[in-house]
């Protein structure tokens, strides 16, 4: 156990079980519960979709993984094979930066998709097509909230696990963005086509 936390090792863990609970548990609880569709739609199955929501379990136990031992156990951190020269204040800083910026872009986000929020596609469901909000400047702001907190957890925690983490989770979602969008393009038409012409992919 660090009996001597830096603010760093103190507020990670804090804001990460937040980041979870709040935009993600509480939330899809929220939806479950207003209309009685269970959000979190990746399945078990070996098809490549589901398998997509298998790497992002992973993903999660695996950033969990770092901030364990960097946090509470750093004499085993070491084997994350940290990356030094990346290891400096202002870079600290700036992740710090990035997961808040990212829980509280991501939490507006949530609040407004709605009931449309979902973890993952199904094929048997038409959702509304939020476009206003956050969602007139990114069509994917969860995702890119997602992709900004790895981000900033790999700023304040540099090491090759932390940075593998983030180019998995990269290029898993990029794979779902590019699902979802043939999906929404079937069901939503011509209306996703203007929406799409519209509004980047990002922002």
């Amino acid at each position: 156990m660090n009996t001597n936390m830096n603010q760093y090792q103190f507020f990670l863990p804090l804001i990460t079980v937040l980041y979870l609970l709040v935009v993600f548990i509480i939330r899809s609880i929220i939806v479950w519960r207003q209309t009685g569709v269970n959000p979190f739609v990746f399945g078990s199955s070996d098809k490549a979709y589901d398998y997509l929501g298998f790497i992002y379990k992973m993903t999660v136990i695996g950033i969990a993984s770092v901030i364990l031992l960097y946090s509470f156990i750093p004499h085993l951190y070491e084997y994350l094979v940290p990356i030094r020269y990346l290891d400096v204040l202002v870079l600290k800083q700036l992740g710090l930066s990035f997961v808040v910026i990212s829980f509280l872009w991501t939490l507006v986000a949530q609040i407004q998709m709605a009931n449309s929020w979902r973890i993952g596609i199904n094929y048997e469901e038409k959702t509304e097509l939020v476009q206003k909000g956050i969602f007139g400047i990114s069509r994917n702001p969860v995702f890119l909230g997602v992709l900004v907190f790895y981000l900033g957890i790999f700023l304040i925690t540099p090491n090759a696990i932390s940075l593998a983490l983030w180019l998995v989770m990269w290029v898993a979602i990029q794979v779902q963005i590019r699902l979802e969008e043939e999906f929404l393009g079937n069901v939503h038409g011509t209306t996703y086509k203007e929406y799409k012409s519209k509004v980047r992919r990002w922002v």
